[in-house]
């Protein structure tokens, strides 16, 4: 769906793509009704002549007039112009996303920073295939990089640390990410072969940073839209998206790419829910519904510590008695300890950790 920009939704934000400049359509757009924000916007490359590869074929690099903000002045004053427009859609719980190169990124965290963004994290894109340095002058430029913001320092901002756990075969996720350059299929190319668009990004960068920190149904802002990257991960997601776009090319582009995705049939497959929004269980919920009972051994899982289930929730080992936390830690002389990783339970020869028992219980209260 395209909305020209006099049509600008005030009431009511839905999966759209708006054509006309982004400071101007954000400033007609309703205050804190936006959960993330991702912005690519122009890098003002300043580029001076033509590159050519050692054959002697031109380089498809990026001279767009986009693309040319002007002098550093210039392009500070747009800058501040953007993310002023960002920062009022933005929740207070929302959080930024902005991605660069050399050429402006420093000059964008530098704004952010005195715009009173709070930083999360910079995350550096490796590219796994960069374009060479053909002239041999400098290093390769294989990454670009993004900063992650929230609007302040003490807004609850929200990060699917499992999800991106998850994502990673059950290892944190690094700040470093390995991401080929988007080529192949996804790249979007016109009737004669030609790039739709310069520095059209993978959909796997934009997907980590949606799913880190949305969930389904956030709406989701892009005020540099081009051909459509953003609203086409969100749709995947089960997100929403407000695409803003300038030129009529881009949109068009957006519009049938959109067009063409399907939205997820079951929102629960792109739903991840954090443990910290999970109902809290207490121990002594498992014992009064009979999960375990009064009596019941629980082991470490070196075996080396045991600790007898009481009645009211507590346990109790041989010099130790109070809740699991408590006693886990006691018994391994350490400051504090996770009760529900540490006790098991003995299932058929195998140690099982309690925390099974929590989520056996916390599905049936769902």
């Amino acid at each position: 769906m395209t909305n020209k920009k006099k049509n600008c939704p005030k009431d009511k934000i839905d999966s759209t793509i708006i054509s006309g400049d982004s400071i101007s359509v954000m400033s007609e757009l309703p205050p804190k009704s936006v959960d993330m924000v991702f912005a690519d916007p122009p890098y003002n490359l300043q580029l001076e002549g033509e590159l050519h590869r050692p054959n002697n074929t031109k380089v498809d690099g990026v001279n767009n007039d986009w693309d040319k903000v002007g002098s550093f002045s210039d392009y500070d004053s747009f800058t501040r112009a953007w993310l002023a427009g960002a920062r009022r859609l933005l929740k207070d719980d929302g959080t930024l996303w902005v991605i660069g190169t050399y050429h402006n990124i420093y000059r964008v965290g530098a704004i952010l920073q005195d715009m009173d963004f709070w930083f999360l994290n910079d995350v550096v894109w490796v590219k796994s295939n960069p374009m060479p340095n053909f002239r041999g002058t400098r290093f390769t430029n294989a990454h670009e990089t993004l900063l992650w913001t929230a609007k302040s320092k003490t807004s609850k901002y929200t990060f699917n640390y499992e999800a991106m756990k998850g994502l990673n075969e059950d290892l944190q996720m690094r700040s470093d990410w390995l991401i080929p350059l988007c080529t192949g299929p996804e790249r979007l190319r016109d009737n004669t072969g030609t790039k739709v668009h310069p520095t059209q990004k993978p959909e796997a960068l934009i997907y980590r940073t949606i799913l880190a920190a949305t969930n389904p149904g956030d709406i989701v802002l892009d005020p540099f839209f081009g051909t459509g990257t953003t609203g086409a991960v969100a749709k995947k997601l089960g997100r929403l998206y407000i695409g803003i776009e300038r030129d009529p090319n881009y949109v068009q582009a957006a519009t049938q790419r959109l067009a063409d995705i399907p939205p997820p049939c079951d929102l629960t497959l792109v739903d991840t829910p954090s443990k910290r929004r999970q109902p809290r269980i207490p121990f002594g919920w498992l014992v009064e519904r009979g999960l375990l009972c009064a009596g019941d051994i629980l082991v470490s899982p070196c075996k080396r510590h045991s600790a007898k289930v009481r009645a009211d929730g507590t346990v109790i080992s041989s010099t130790h008695r109070g809740s699991i936390h408590q006693v886990g830690a006691a018994v391994q002389g350490a400051p504090s300890c996770n009760g529900w990783t540490f006790w098991c339970m003995n299932v058929e020869g195998k140690n099982i950790p309690i925390d099974s028992l929590r989520q056996q219980l916390r599905a049936q209260l769902n």
